[in-house]
């Protein structure tokens, strides 16, 4: 590898090079962007908004010193559904709100106390079971769109032909794609999708026709529920924790030590700050987003710059009202195909996180974690009522935490 290929702007001293380089990696971001919205009942336009806004901020924290664009994560995908199912949408925001937040109380605690506490509250038979759950729980609704059980319009078979065709083209974009192509299997796989809808009639347009080319997003202010604050506020753990990866990995890039400087404690903080701003907005979570390191590995661009013109880029696409409405026509069952493969793919990370662990999952302390994770958050174990209730996800990552707290550890484990 060549000295330059590390410079940080050597890819991008023109203007007309960033500004090139930043649309291409909002390109890049843009499917799996749009799908969080889309799959949630968010608004896409908003969305765009507020990863715009939310990567400034992070930007902002961390003086432009990492080179991400941040969009939400895919382990928010099925609590927010859930939430907005049991407490609308408003609700919902409130809780994303709140879970933004806690990354800002944990980059504190890791200020003061660096990261040792962290590691020991969540270890990986904690983490690596609670991401289980977040990709298994609403398997069930994949199945329901990529079957044409959500949409009164398409039929069985009409529906497992989109279903299965999106699924195809994104699996094979993503084991067997190169280049750029590599970096965009859900893109690749909405586009085919959505064109085999049009040749089969099965996509309404009308609000397509009918939007204004350029119009303010549907901003929606967030209102605050105890209940939906306690269902969101776990959730928030394991992105957290995935974020140390998400710093090490770029910084193994770009060959500099982003948990020194900025320092972790601050990219936590960008993170947090940016999730509670895209929720005043009506937003979806922003984090650190693991397909522009990918981008950012293929190009070899350091530059902190481009991100900030790739959030531009997306801020003024969210005033595109024709562009929203075009991604809101995407038939459910497209959207279904890839989250068969996309919640699937979340439970995967979850296992690996275990098994990287290499701790004996038969060891009874062990064993009673991750059952009691399992159980609890796929099969919808509920504590409390009302404004006090506890389920899902929630329960099972406060079960997890606090029996990893309580039980004794093996012999095993206590030994260095």
């Amino acid at each position: 590898m060549s000295s330059d290929s590390v410079a940080p702007a050597s890819r991008a001293d023109s203007p007309l090079r960033t500004l090139i380089t930043g649309a291409q990696m909002l390109f890049v971001a843009f499917g799996a962007l749009v799908l969080v919205p889309l799959l949630t009942g968010l608004d896409p336009s908003v969305a765009l908004f507020t990863a715009g806004v939310g990567t400034l901020v992070f930007h902002g924290v961390t003086r432009r010193s990492v080179p991400v664009f941040l969009a939400s994560s895919f382990a928010f995908i099925a609590p927010i559904q859930g939430s907005v199912t049991n407490f609308g949408i408003p609700a919902t925001l409130g809780g994303l709100f709140a879970a933004g937040l806690v990354y800002v109380v944990i980059s504190q605690f890791v200020r003061l106390k660096g990261t040792g506490w962290l590691h020991r509250l969540l270890p990986p038979v904690v983490v690596g079971p609670v991401i289980m759950v977040i990709g298994l729980a609403l398997a069930p609704v994949a199945v329901d769109m990529a079957t044409g059980e959500t949409s009164e319009a398409i039929g069985y078979g009409q529906a497992i032909v989109l279903s299965m065709a999106s699924l195809l083209v994104t699996l094979l974009l993503a084991v067997f794609g190169r280049g750029l192509l590599r970096l965009v299997p859900i893109l690749g796989g909405i586009l085919v999708g959505y064109s085999l809808a049009l040749v089969m009639g099965v996509v309404d347009l009308g609000a397509v026709h009918q939007a204004a080319w350029f119009e303010i997003p549907s901003f929606v202010a967030p209102s605050f529920h105890l209940s939906a604050i306690l269902f969101m506020l776990p959730v928030a753990i394991a992105p957290a924790v995935e974020h140390i990866g998400d710093m090490i990995a770029i910084g193994s890039v770009t060959r500099r030590d982003y948990l020194v400087k900025p320092g972790l404690h601050r990219t936590l903080l960008g993170d947090g700050l940016a999730t509670s701003t895209a929720a005043l907005f009506g937003g979806p979570p922003n984090t650190t987003y693991s397909e522009v390191t990918g981008a950012v590995t293929l190009t070899r661009n350091f530059d902190p710059r481009v991100m900030i013109v790739a959030a531009f880029v997306a801020i003024l696409l969210a005033f595109v009202a024709k562009l929203g409405a075009l991604l809101q026509s995407i038939p459910a069952p497209v959207m279904g195909g890839i989250m068969t493969l996309l919640f699937g793919s979340i439970a995967v990370v979850g296992m690996n996180t275990l098994v990287r662990a290499g701790q004996a999952l038969t060891a009874p302390r062990n064993l009673v974690i991750v059952s009691l994770i399992l159980v609890f958050g796929i099969g919808g174990m509920q504590i409390g009522g009302g404004q006090f209730a506890l389920q899902g996800v929630s329960l099972s990552a406060v079960v997890g935490i606090l029996l990893n707290l309580v039980l004794p550890a093996a012999e095993e484990e206590a030994a260095p």
